[in-house]
């Protein structure tokens, strides 16, 4: 299977498990799913300079934000996809371990919490919210299961391809 093609159904795979556990977190803990059109709304800004907000909700609404922010959010699952393949290479894709996906799903934590939450307003690892430890901890948790949703979608990936 071409390599490309295998990242970006890897990507796609893993952040659809992602969302799955959004949509259960939900049901299960009564936490909300993430709001990517607020991501959308982060990044429209940028477009005319603007990197960095005190809160992006008081910010204005941008026209496609939501658009904009799920297709950010799965061409990022796609990029950290390819950032596991780039580490660990092509005897991950010829045998997908858990442990590799993990470290990369728990590493990508890293991109919200000094990228996406200040540039967002809330503050380095979430320290602008009301309960920072507990946003922190949910994106770690997020970040994990994107992590075995690497490992699964790439076992799922190479057993159908086997077939």
């Amino acid at each position: 299977m071409n390599t490309l093609l295998f990242i970006l159904l890897v990507g796609v795979g893993a952040t659809a498990v992602m969302d799955t556990w959004s949509i259960l977190r939900k049901s299960l803990l009564g936490i909300p799913p993430p709001n990517y059109g607020m991501v959308g709304r982060w990044i429209a800004h940028m477009t005319h300079g603007q990197y960095r907000h005190e809160s992006i909700a008081e910010s204005p609404p941008k026209s496609g934000e939501n658009m904009i922010g799920w297709t950010a959010h799965y061409l990022i699952g796609i990029a950290f996809s390819a950032l596991l393949i780039g580490i660990w290479g092509e005897p991950w894709i010829q045998n997908p371990t858990l442990a590799p996906a993990i470290a990369v799903g728990i590493l990508t934590v890293a991109a919200p919490f000094l990228l996406m939450q200040p540039g967002m307003g809330a503050g380095i690892a979430a320290s602008r919210t009301p309960r920072p430890n507990a946003a922190r901890f949910q994106s770690l948790l997020t970040h994990a299961v994107f992590g075995i949703g690497l490992y699964v979608s790439g076992w799922a990936v190479s057993l159908f391809h086997s077939v």
